[in-house]
């Protein structure tokens, strides 16, 4: 080693020494600062704008959990940063490596559950773990060190800049200037400790939602809340995952399995409960669940929404349970992000969104630690809404100082919604099948149940159960039922789903119910009743008594006429989620998520006349007759006057600023033929035909939807210029599958053929002298689109249809998860 290189080492050494002779101690540092102590004691430095945190040297190495909310939001549905909104969740410890702290979550999603400690550290090893900070040692005494933990509080760690950039509203990030610690909200306790951080966020070109909801656009404040959280003991036991029970769970690769068993450990996501008296088949809790309501929600939304959480009391009863489930209001002295609460929190936005209901997790079991639900305030106004569209109830002289069906129908839904996202907090998944079994479940989407009266006028006193369903006391009894007593606690939770199929209680989850990928004939959103079909037939019934109603009535007093169509939207549409259910027959699949030796039957195609009936029923939906608005509708909706702009709400229009009864249509027959013209659907009909000729196939479906659509007769007028919009709705969904890549090549081969034929028969029409001028355009039209589409193939595209303003759900708009829920 040359001198250079020594003197350097040297200087290296000793400037470290150097160093570790200036740090403080903790007396010194600490001397004028405000302590508080908790689960980690922390120190106050107001002067500086800091805080300190002790780490024991005992605490080094030990495992706690740690988790990042907000609580101050946005306010904008589509940006989806709400207010009281939980982040991130993961196991933590604080590691010391020389002078520096490192803040390490450890990997749980690959274990090896063995007494062998280096076959733990051989897993361990194999895979990465993540550091997720590191800290200065800017004290030390006796032991104990102190850090300083401000630059982590004050990061974005709830991701609010990558989230504006993801939405395109801008590029945003940290001002420090603007940003500091939120005293507030800065709390300790025994078990868990508490840190909050008011973030500014400055930037540019800022997008639409921001400039809807910042007073000023290029500087977004928010508040940021980081929890400290002892673990849980080791008491709680793990509860083995069940596809057939309906609950949400943790899954883990577990090295130390012997070969031939699963790699791969499951278990439900639950809370922890226990029996008192573990022998009795009733007895109360040990610790009961408790719920608490946000304090800011008003009456009467807060009584519902107490009354609809504390259904849950019937499960647990069912359960062996008596008073183990509980829903109060926060106390004042609370905070929401507290984990030792479980909240339902009442969240407004600018514009209507979804309610969903989560849960901080142990990782480790799936324990949960909180439930936490948050309730889009705008929900309920849609609910109204659509009540007025359906009731026409303004007549004159009418007032509802008492008796407010709207209101009524209203807080029955807030209710069904409030068990609903309670229940995913419970760890239970949506039950879309429940509305085929009398409304067995919350954990299904419910549609507004509308009867009609003898004289033909509408009825909302039945629109929404009341209670807990029969499905929703068998999940709740899967996972919380007491099984200290049990001699096979596998056979007794088996027992538990196998009851419940003999009572006929069906359990299909969120995928196979969507009406885009879904194929389940019985699971569905938004519906109601066991015969998709009969229900169809029947919301169009009620959709024609609504329309026909539809007047003036519709809307208060001293409303701006334009504002009926505000109204009108949600009852023109009123179709919409049954038709996704409707839809879901042709091509659908009869299944279950049945184990071996399980008693539920295999797969199995949905009947052909069934399919055949599902398919007759949707292009009812796109017939002229159904898609006409009445003309006294037409005659009273004005342009929006000064003061209400457009919404995203009303329809899309050709005809702006005048209302547009024919983009109306348009926006209808569009709905009806993307799902009819599915890919996967598509697929499916080929395949059922290729195995029975007698079956519905895909070309059968064309040429009946051709039939009904350019090859009917000929309408006149207001009717015909619908039928042409039709026409040109089905052209572009049918060329929409023939170009389609991810179609399969038969699907899509099917699809040009019957194509190809349109086109020829296009042009021996047009040929000849058409009824109307509006026909042999439409006509000439549609040949020309296809003689291109023949000729330039994929590249080719045509105007795309009007779409629908946002419906699903009823009461918001798509959103993320859409994990949770227009209803």
């Amino acid at each position: 080693m040359n001198r250079i290189a020594v003197i350097s080492l040297f200087l290296l050494f000793f400037c470290s020494a150097l160093q570790a002779q200036d740090i403080p101690s903790i007396s010194e540092k600490a001397l004028n600062l405000e302590e508080q102590e908790g689960f980690f004691t922390y120190y106050r430095d107001e002067d500086q704008g800091k805080i300190l945190v002790e780490i024991e040297v005992d605490r080094f190495d030990t495992e706690f959990l740690y988790v990042n909310s907000l609580t101050a939001g946005v306010g904008s549905n589509d940006i989806g940063l709400d207010r009281n909104q939980l982040g991130d969740d993961r196991v933590v410890y604080f590691e010391r490596r020389g002078s520096k702290v490192l803040l390490v979550q450890p990997n749980y999603s690959y274990r090896a559950i063995t007494n062998n400690p280096k076959e733990e550290e051989s897993v361990r090893d194999a895979f990465a773990r993540s550091v997720l900070w590191g800290f200065e040692i800017v004290a030390e005494e006796g032991g104990t060190i102190l850090i300083d933990l401000t630059d982590f509080l004050m990061r974005d760690a709830h991701g609010v800049s990558e989230r504006l950039k993801q939405n395109n509203e801008g590029n945003f990030s940290v001002d420090k200037s603007r940003s500091a610690l939120y005293e507030e909200a800065t709390m300790n306790f025994p078990q868990n400790t508490e840190f909050e951080s008011i973030l500014t966020f400055t930037g540019s070109n800022p997008g639409g939602q921001v400039r809807s909801v910042a007073p000023t656009s290029d500087a977004i404040t928010v508040r940021q809340h980081h929890s400290f959280v002892e673990l849980p003991d080791d008491d709680f036991e793990p509860r083995t995952f069940d596809p057939r029970a309906g609950y949400f769970g943790i899954s883990y690769q577990d090295y130390s399995t012997p070969i031939g068993e699963p790699l791969t450990k499951r278990f439900i996501t639950r809370h922890r409960l226990e029996k008192k008296n573990p022998g009795a088949e009733m007895s109360e809790p040990v610790e009961p669940i408790v719920y608490y309501l946000d304090p800011g929600t008003p009456e009467p939304v807060r009584g519902a929404l107490l009354d609809g959480a504390r259904w849950w009391n019937e499960a647990f009863e069912a359960a062996g349970y008596k008073d183990a489930f509980r829903v109060e209001i926060l106390p004042d002295s609370a905070h929401p992000m507290d984990v030792r609460y479980n909240m339902i929190n009442w969240v407004h936005r600018s514009t209507r969104g979804w309610s969903y209901g989560s849960s901080v997790v142990d990782p480790r079991t799936g324990e949960i630690i909180k439930g936490h639900v948050l309730l889009g305030s705008l929900r309920v106004r849609q609910d109204y809404l659509i009540a007025e569209g359906l009731l026409s109830p303004y007549k004159e002289g009418e007032t509802f100082d008492e008796d407010n069906p709207m209101l009524d129908m209203a807080l029955a839904r807030i209710r069904q919604l409030s068990a609903h996202e309670v229940g995913h907090t419970l760890g239970l998944a949506h039950n879309f099948a429940a509305s085929t079994n009398s409304r067995a479940s919350v954990m299904d989407y419910p549609a507004p149940k509308v009867t009609i009266n003898p004289d033909s006028t509408l009825n909302l006193d039945n629109a929404y159960d009341t209670g807990i369903g029969e499905w929703d006391k068998v999940a709740i009894t899967y996972g919380y039922k007491d099984l200290t007593d049990s001699f096979n606690n596998e056979e007794a939770l088996n027992g538990v789903i196998l009851d419940a199929i003999a009572d006929s209680l069906l359990f299909i989850s969120d995928a196979d119910a969507r009406p885009e990928s879904g194929a389940h004939p019985k699971a569905h959103l938004w519906d109601n009743g066991s015969d998709a079909v009969k229900q169809l037939d029947h919301i169009m019934d009620v959709r024609d008594i609504a329309l026909e109603n539809f007047s003036e009535s519709n809307i208060p007093p001293g409303t701006p006429m334009a504002k009926l169509e505000d109204a009108l939207v949600p009852i023109y549409l009123f179709h919409r989620y049954q038709i996704e259910g409707t839809v879901k027959l042709i091509g659908g699949l009869n299944y279950s998520y049945d184990l071996r030796g399980g008693p539920q039957s295999g797969p199995e195609p949905v009947a052909d006349s069934t399919q055949r009936a599902a398919l007759n029923v949707m292009l009812q939906t796109i017939s002229p007759d159904a898609l006409k608005m009445p003309e006294k509708i037409i005659e009273l909706i004005p342009p929006r006057p000064l003061g209400y702009s457009d919404s995203r709400e009303l329809f899309n229009s050709y005809t702006d600023p005048a209302f547009d009864p024919l983009g109306a249509a348009e926006t209808a027959a569009n709905m009806t033929m993307r799902l009819l013209l599915n890919k996967e659907r598509a697929a499916r009909l080929v395949d059922y035909k290729a195995r029975d000729s007698n079956n519905l196939g895909l070309g059968d479906m064309l040429t009946k939807i051709i039939n009904q659509s350019w090859k009917a007769p000929v309408e006149e007028g207001y009717k015909g210029a619908i039928q042409n919009v039709v026409n040109h709705v089905v052209l572009y969904h049918m060329m929409n599958l023939g170009a389609n890549e991810e179609a399969s090549s038969q699907v899509r081969s099917i699809a040009n053929l019957k194509l190809e034929a349109l086109r020829e028969w296009m042009r021996i029409e047009a040929e000849e002298e058409a009824e109307t001028e509006q026909r042999a355009a439409s006509l000439l039209y549609g040949y020309r689109i296809l003689q291109q589409f023949k000729d330039k193939g994929k590249t080719f595209r045509s105007a795309e249809p009007l779409s629908p303003p946002p419906g699903s759900p009823i009461g918001s708009d798509d959103s993320m998860f859409l994990r949770c829920s227009f209803r």
